[in-house]
């Protein structure tokens, strides 16, 4: 059991979320309006994704994360900030003709996934720590070990802690490489992401033989999506980990009610308390994380 439970607040993500709830940020300046809603509510550690204004798909526009972060940091609400560098890895291909890419492609290499990084200098940035047949269709999520190993160097230079997201074990068995090999810094950090087709699914046997791979030392957290965001913040924290709740990854916080990032944040921190533990600060994040407070 963990006693002091990090709650990390993904806010909005990349995904098609925008005409299903009105509640999904958009502009930088609903995406820090969140942050710091959330943050107020007990998240530690808000998750930072930006959407072009004009449609709301996802983005990896530096300007549009430039005024997000500037919004939170003037805001006075102290809070981690994780941003993603997980954009840049879609690819949508044409089954009868697989070496052509089709609309929806984002594919960029691992380096032109951090300019927004190298810019801002976040607490935390992601890496999805491997390629994946996303959802149904024709759609892959491609991070390769070039790519990857590029990119880990690179926000190990820049000071950033890099965040291992973590959707199938085959994953988590690179992440761990990665390690040995000196590309993270200690103490790694994991995210175990549970339920996202066709990564991990949301069972608590995967979970547990997941969190038994984990090097020692290693900080975890996990969540799972839709419905099962709510019961995951208790299953993960009963195991030892760190949760995470948001509109990323659920938009509703019961059956027909949707959610706000704050709300869903308060009802993690009742899951939490009930629990017996307590909703770690910012600042105890920081030092279970091995984080250095940002000027």
């Amino acid at each position: 059991m963990n006693n002091e439970v990090i709650i990390t607040a993904a806010l909005t993500g990349a995904g098609d979320t925008v005409g299903k709830s009105e509640h999904v940020p958009v502009t930088p300046e609903q995406i820090a309006r969140s942050a710091v809603e959330a943050a107020n509510a007990g998240a530690a550690v808000v998750h930072i994704h930006v959407r072009n204004i004009d449609d709301g798909k996802g983005s990896r526009d530096v300007a549009l994360y430039r005024e997000t972060v500037r919004r939170i940091r003037e805001s006075g609400v102290d809070v981690v900030i994780n941003l993603t560098a997980g954009m840049g890895g879609d690819l949508f291909i044409d089954p009868d003709d697989p070496l052509k890419p089709v609309d929806g492609t984002d594919l960029v290499n691992g380096l032109e996934r951090l300019p927004h990084v190298e810019e801002l200098l976040p607490d935390i940035c992601t890496m999805d720590c491997g390629s994946l047949n996303f959802g149904e269709g024709s759609q892959l999520y491609i991070s390769t070990p070039d790519m990857l190993r590029a990119g880990a160097k690179r926000i190990q230079e820049l000071g950033v802690k890099p965040e291992l997201e973590i959707f199938d074990t085959g994953q988590l068995w690179f992440a761990t490489k990665m390690i040995e090999e000196g590309l993270i810094d200690a103490p790694p950090l994991f995210q175990l992401c549970m339920g996202i087709p066709y990564g991990a699914p949301v069972d608590p046997g995967v979970l547990q033989a997941m969190v038994n791979m984990l090097p020692e030392g290693a900080n975890w957290a996990s969540f799972a999506i839709g419905r099962n965001q709510m019961p995951w913040v208790a299953q993960s924290a009963i195991l030892g980990g760190q949760v995470r709740v948001g509109l990323e990854d659920n938009l509703y916080l019961s059956r027909g009610v949707k959610a706000t990032n704050a709300q869903l944040v308060e009802r993690a921190v009742t899951i939490v308390e009930a629990l017996g533990a307590n909703v770690a600060t910012p600042d105890q994040a920081r030092e279970k994380l091995g984080l250095k407070r940002r000027s």
